[in-house]
């Protein structure tokens, strides 16, 4: 099973986040699918690979909590929506 989940950056006390594609049965810093975008929460900067994300939630990734409030304040699961209505 794949998840999108956060993968930790950065240095000590300067946290930066990758959103990564990885197996679930992968740890934290383990090998990833691919990257999906990136989460700055010191800074509050955010950027998403859309399509990319769209892609692996079409393919039945599930995202992580985290990561599904990040993608909901992006907008990513209104493009999701209006794109299964597009195909039905």
């Amino acid at each position: 099973m794949v998840k999108l989940r956060l993968k930790r950056c950065g240095r000590k006390q300067r946290a930066v986040y990758r959103i990564v594609a990885i197996d679930v049965r992968s740890r934290r810093e383990g090998r990833d699918l691919r990257k999906v975008g990136f989460y700055d929460p010191i800074n509050n900067q955010t950027h998403l690979n859309v399509p990319a994300i769209l892609d692996f939630l079409d393919k039945g990734a599930q995202p992580t909590g985290t990561v599904h409030d990040i993608s909901k304040k992006a907008g990513v699961f209104t493009e999701l929506s209006l794109n299964q209505t597009k195909f039905n």
